[in-house]
């Protein structure tokens, strides 16, 4: 069986990963299960160039393993599409989930157009091709956090169709239509055609 190697450390991404292709002849497997435990330089200044660094950096070490990567982002209008590319890091230097909501509902705090988007881009390299595969989904930014379930921005992001946060409909209802099951279905339908 083929190895896939997700550029990844974060159980809730890969889990979704491994669900969508589940049915395909791969084993996915993380940085992690590797035993690899840093995180990989992201100095693109686009989605789409961070996810090609990981995969690409990956690719160079692991050339004989299908390479996955994402970088994901959140796209404000109101913000002229922040945070972007700096969605993880947007309320400081470190990651963290809580300080960058804070900022997204200061900013937005006497804003109508609470209208955005998540924006997944997936880089998928194997034998020295890359292909990239784009998930979109549409919604608007909470006034409050509501929810405790999922990460990230879940809490204050409501998807277009909906009244409820990605963090009260849980992952069950969000992997039918978030941005990265979005992107990874492309990828899946890519790797469906090497198959055949």
């Amino acid at each position: 069986m083929q190895k896939i190697l997700f550029a990844t450390g974060n159980a809730h991404k890969l889990k979704e990963i491994r669900q969508v292709l589940a049915h395909l002849p791969y084993e996915i497997i993380s940085l992690k299960d590797l035993g690899i435990d840093y995180d990989i330089p992201e100095t693109g200044a686009t989605l789409e160039e961070n996810a090609t660094i990981k995969s690409k950096f990956l690719a160079e070490r692991y050339p004989n393993y299908h390479i996955i990567s994402e970088d994901t982002g959140l796209e404000i209008d109101a913000l002229d599409g922040a945070p972007g590319v700096i969605t993880a890091r947007y309320g400081g230097p470190k990651k963290d989930a809580q300080r960058n909501m804070n900022k997204v509902l200061s900013k937005l705090s006497d804003t109508v157009n609470r209208s955005g988007q998540f924006r997944t881009i997936i880089s998928h390299v194997y034998q020295g091709k890359e292909t990239q595969h784009e998930g979109i989904v549409k919604g608007r930014i909470a006034t409050e956090q509501s929810g405790k379930r999922g990460f990230g921005y879940d809490p204050i992001f409501i998807p277009e169709g909906y009244n409820d946060s990605f963090a009260d409909l849980g992952d069950e209802v969000k992997m039918t239509m978030s941005h990265r099951s979005r992107a990874v279905i492309k990828l899946l339908t890519s790797l469906t055609k090497k198959i055949i």
